[in-house]
This record gives C-alpha cells, sequence and structure tokens, in this order.
C-alpha cells in the first residue's frame, strides 16, 4: 500500500518546532519526516516503506493503526470529551484501573493515572515521600536511583536518573540528598551474553554501602529499570533484582520499579516484575499503556502503601498531587481498547515466544567490524559499537542513517543501537532488520 504524497515542507516551516532530544539544525538541514503507519510499517512523506524496529519509541506494541484503538477513542470523544478527576469520575477511569490491577503482581493494585513516563516517575517519588511521613517517617527523604538511569525529564525523574546529559544542566535544581547505585553493565565480564549477564548480582550489594553511609532511617525509596533503554539496553544481572528486593526488605526501604519500557508484554510478560519473579512497592508505566496512541500513564502502588494514606477524616484529600488530565476519558477509551488487542491476540506473553529469534538476529551481528557487544532479552536487543576515537557516538549515528536509508528505524543511544520491534513482529522481520543492520555496520566501518 502506497502513501498519499505529501507536499514537503519549506526550510522556513520547519523552524517553529523545537524538537525534542534532536540535534535541531542537524535533523532541518535533512529532514526524516514520517507520515503515515500501519501494521510493522512506517511510511515517508515521499512515500518510502519503513519497518518499525523500535514500536514508534519503545510504546506502539500491538502495531500502528490499530482500527479498534481509533474507533474507541472516537466513540468516547463523540460521548464526553473531557471530565474532570478532581472530586468527580467517570466510570471507564474506574474499569481501567480495574483491568490494570487483574494484570498486575498481586498486592500492586491501586492505580494512579499519569500523562506520561516522566510524570509517572515523579508521581512514584512523590508518593514515596509522602508515605513516609505518613506513617511517621518522616527523615526519610533521600532517594536512591542508579547510573545510567532513565527516569525522565522532570526534576524528581532526572535526580534519580543516572544519565549525565539529562543531568548537567540542571544539577542546581535538582532534589537534594540523592544518591545513586553502579549500574550493572559490564562489557568486560558480560560481554556477548545471551539472556540476562550471569556476573553482576553482587553490584546489588552496593545498596548496603551506600545505607551504611547515610542510614537506613533517612532512605525513602530505590527507583531502578528492571531493564534500562535509554542508556543503550542495560539488563540486569541474574539474581540481581531479587537482592534489591532483599535488601529494601532488611532495611524498611521502599523499591520501586520503572516498567515504561518493560512494561505491557516487552520481556515475555505482562510487567518486568513478573518476568523476574520480584514485586516491588510502586510501578511506573506508561507507551504501551494505549499502544502509543494517546499520551497515558499510570502508577500501580500496593494496598500497603495506599492505606497508610487512608487516615483521618474521611472529607479530607488524602495525597495533595493530581493532573488535570489524570485518566482523561480518550485516553481511557484507549488503553482499555489497547488492553482488549493484548488480550485477545496474547501479545503479553507473545516476546516469550519471539526472544529466540530475536536473539539470534541481535548475536549474529557478533564478528562484524567495530561490534563489542550484542545483548538482547525478551524482544529487546542491542550491539554496541566502538566509538571513534575522540568522536563519540557517530559511528551510532551514521548506523542509524543507513538503516533508515535502506528502510529500517533502529534505536540509536551514542554508539549503542537499540531495537524494539512491535509485538507483532514476526521472523521475517528479524531477518530483514538484521540484514539492513549488518550492512549499515559494514558500511560505516
Amino acid at each position: 500500500m502506497n502513501a498519499k504524497p505529501s507536499t514537503a515542507l519549506a526550510p522556513s516551516e520547519l523552524q517553529s518546532f523545537w524538537m525534542p532530544f534532536t540535534a535541531n539544525r542537524q535533523f532541518k538541514a535533512n529532514p526524516r519526516m514520517l507520515a503515515r503507519a500501519e501494521g510493522m510499517t512506517y511510511w515517508t512523506a515521499d512515500g518510502r516503506e519503513i519497518l518499525d524496529a523500535v514500536a514508534g519509541l519503545w510504546c506502539v506494541n500491538a502495531g500502528h493503526g490499530r482500527r479498534e484503538i481509533t474507533e474507541a477513542v472516537a466513540a468516547q470523544l463523540g460521548t464526553m470529551e473531557y471530565a474532570p478527576t478532581f472530586q468527580m469520575g467517570h466510570p471507564s477511569a474506574f474499569e481501567l484501573a480495574n483491568r490494570l490491577a487483574a494484570l498486575a503482581p498481586p498486592g500492586l493494585d491501586r492505580i494512579f493515572f499519569t500523562n506520561s513516563g516522566s510524570e509517572s516517575v515523579d508521581t512514584a517519588l512523590k508518593i514515596a515521600l509522602a508515605y513516609q511521613r505518613a506513617r511517621g517517617q518522616g527523615a526519610r527523604t533521600r532517594l536512591i536511583g542508579r547510573e545510567k538511569g532513565y527516569h525522565g525529564v522532570g526534576f524528581g525523574g532526572i535526580t534519580v536518573g543516572g544519565i549525565v546529559n539529562n543531568r548537567k544542566f540542571f544539577g542546581s535544581s535538582m532534589l537534594p540528598g540523592a544518591d545513586h547505585l553502579p549500574h550493572t553493565l559490564s562489557i568486560e565480564h558480560n560481554a556477548f551474553s545471551r539472556g540476562l549477564p550471569q556476573w553482576g548480582a553482587h553490584l546489588a550489594n552496593e545498596l548496603e554501602r551506600l545505607i551504611a553511609l547515610h542510614d537506613a532511617s533517612t532512605i525513602a525509596a530505590v527507583i531502578v529499570e528492571p531493564v534500562s533503554g535509554s542508556a543503550g539496553v542495560i539488563l540486569p544481572p541474574a539474581g540481581y533484582l531479587k537482592r534489591l528486593r532483599e535488601i529494601c526488605d532488611k532495611h524498611d526501604i521502599l523499591l520501586i520499579f520503572d516498567e515504561v519500557i518493560t512494561g505491557f508484554g516487552r520481556v515475555g510478560k505482562p510487567f518486568g516484575a513478573q518476568a523476574f519473579d520480584v514485586t516491588p512497592d510502586l510501578m511506573t508505566t506508561a507507551k504501551g499503556l494505549t499502544n502509543g496512541a494517546i499520551p497515558m500513564g499510570a502508577v500501580f502502588a500496593s494496598r500497603k502503601i495506599y492505606d497508610a494514606f487512608m487516615q483521618g477524616p474521611e472529607h479530607t484529600i488524602e495525597l495533595f498531587h493530581g493532573y488535570t488530565y489524570s485518566a482523561h476519558p480518550a485516553a481511557c477509551a484507549a488503553a482499555l481498547a489497547t488492553l482488549d488487542v493484548y488480550a485477545r491476540e496474547q501479545l503479553l506473553t507473545r516476546a516469550a515466544t519471539m526472544a529466540p529469534h530475536m536473539e539470534e538476529t541481535v548475536h549474529a551481528l557478533k564478528g562484524l567490524p567495530n561490534v563489542i557487544d550484542c545483548r538482547n532479552y525478551g524482544l529487546i536487543g542491542a550491539v554496541e559499537l566502538e566509538a571513534r576515537p575522540g568522536r563519540p557516538g557517530t559511528r551510532g549515528y551514521e548506523v542509524f542513517l543507513k538503516c533508515f536509508e535502506r528502510g529500517v528505524l533502529v534505536r540509536q543511544t551514542g554508539d549503542i543501537i537499540a531495537l524494539s520491534p512491535p509485538l507483532i513482529v514476526e521472523s521475517a522481520h528479524l531477518a530483514r532488520i538484521g540484514e539492513v543492520l549488518a550492512g549499515a555496520i559494514r558500511e560505516v566501518a
């Protein structure tokens, strides 16, 4: 199916949009414009087919152009385009919360709606701090993140995050008193691991060192991604997350999983918590919740946390926090329709079936010029390239461009190429992705 031709934008028409996480001058000199999408495919404005190897931005898990979602949103907009959720409600918000609670690990059955992953993270951090105060532990104000972690772009998220470019301009305005665990990426010990790396579970014990330094009575929560995405697909060593859970339990510290990427089927179970058999106290989600159709996020909280707020006079607001668009009716409609698609097509577990194909696709790149690591888990894969001396990121960017020119959209983070295709991906798609990526790596060698 060919896309309808689109009128190219003049250079002057590209200037007003300040693009996020983009080299604006570079892009506007040679723009890459997407015009339509369906299934596994984008079409450019000039009609070229682009195979989507990253699910849009880790979010279009059920593939593009799902008519069921479009029709659900249109029907909701035709019925009621907006309803407040401050002191008011609408039925689909409660229906969606119940559906999500049924999917979650047991006990994570209180759902707070947001509009993005960044908002989910800041909400979870605020809940953690307020929970400690509500239970008489107001001295617990310290938050522990992890090096190379990405938790969105709110001030809370960049405080606990560990990617330097997200932090360096805003250091004086971040939350005070945060600290960071070491990251778990070790090419020296784990290069070309298939699935979870076997070396590195002991790195969780660094949390004990931070507790000894700060004292447990000052620490509110630890937040980690089960799988780090933005830093270039960093996998948890086998046993690492369970060890973090043990230490948090020992010292009465909350554990938060940032599942904005791993949530909704990416790792072969509905959530990473289930895939790794570790239940956090709070869990942040977004992206795949609505298949990318409408911005929405959700924080899953344990009953223990929720009940700690449900004290005092019943007419008082328990948590002074929320968003104008929390549980927006159109977003709820999109999410409910998305969950229907996931259930009907068994997409929340399909990554477990496709994982061996992803593994072979990624590890077939071993031995190509400048490839120093390949890693994979579920329907997530990455290939890391050796950086050019004095020009980090340029090799990865050129591979990204070559792939796009050859009809495949990949994700580039520095010199790491990440893959996270829609969960509807077939082995033929993966073969095509691997073929194009291998050719691009050879060409820029």
